[in-house]
């Protein structure tokens, strides 16, 4: 038994493609739609509320498309609305948080986890419980660094404005460097992790810039590649694998931003062409 229907993938804008990317090298005879919030980006700094609305019309847009699972690829509405999600639709609905949760809870060598995420994402502790249940022995350090997604959705990868952008972000947890590889900034009492773990999927777009600040002996943890092998598992366990791999398949990129720009950034990301971006526009505010 097969299913040809398509992979919905969601995020705020254009983090989530980092699991989109490794979603089709996990799955590469699946078909997948893209769809990216980039009008309303970024969400980590919304109120609960406004993200669950804004999410839910995002959502409702893919199930409309008759996919037949949903990824909620944006850590911010994992965090806030998971539950809400599966409740609402009748197909399977796989977040971020759990898999790179489970992923750190591995990674660590002693037991300290720092996490970097948005404020939603960190006021909601979603990364803190989930790793305590994973592991209750390791100690988990949460840090909201807000600046860092207006960055990626800028396009601003690399340069003098990244490098000091990042710093200050990760400061609290593993302290800056100069140009020298000085320590800039004092380590907080206790804070020294092993690994980071990047609680957004933005983030591992500056994954140059944050590996060189963290230091060698510290493992950068995302959730792109653990949610990619958590979706194959989740599609075989429901029957829902494609039958005919690459036969038919194809991918579609929506945006409810401007295509143009969506595309421009995407392939200045990855190196990819996005031939197919359309543009989608999303109702009055989910209730």
């Amino acid at each position: 038994m097969s299913d040809p229907r398509p992979i919905g993938v969601f995020d705020s804008g254009v983090g989530g493609l980092t699991v989109l990317r490794e979603i089709i090298r996990r799955a590469p005879g699946e078909s997948t739609i893209y769809l990216g919030d980039n009008a309303r980006a970024p969400y980590g700094i919304r109120p609960d509320e406004e993200v669950l609305s804004f999410s839910t019309q995002s959502l409702d847009a893919l199930v409309e498309r008759d996919v037949k699972a949903l990824v909620v690829a944006c850590n911010t509405s994992t965090a806030v609305g998971l539950l809400s999600f599966r409740r609402r639709y009748d197909l399977p609905v796989l977040g971020v948080i759990r898999p790179g949760a489970a992923a750190a809870s591995l990674a660590t060598r002693n037991r300290r986890v720092g996490v970097i995420a948005t404020p939603a994402t960190i006021r909601s502790h979603a990364y803190f419980n989930a790793i305590k249940d994973e592991n209750p022995a390791v100690e988990v350090y949460e840090h909201a660094t807000p600046a860092l997604v207006p960055l990626v959705e800028a396009g601003q990868l690399t340069g003098p404005t990244a490098e000091a952008t990042v710093a200050e972000a990760l400061a609290p947890l593993i302290g800056g460097r100069d140009a020298d590889g000085e320590s800039i900034f004092p380590l907080p009492p206790g804070a020294s992790i092993d690994t980071l773990l990047l609680g957004c999927t933005h983030y591992p777009l500056l994954g140059p810039i944050l590996a060189r600040l963290a230091g060698e002996g510290v493992a950068i943890v995302d959730s792109a590649t653990a949610t990619a092998s958590a979706l194959v598992e989740l599609l075989k366990v429901n029957g829902l694998e494609r039958g005919d791999p690459g036969v038919g398949s194809g991918h579609v990129q929506l945006t409810t931003g401007d295509p143009a720009r969506f595309a421009d950034l995407a392939g200045r990301l990855f190196g990819t062409d996005f031939p197919t971006v359309e543009s989608v526009e999303l109702g009055a505010l989910a209730r």
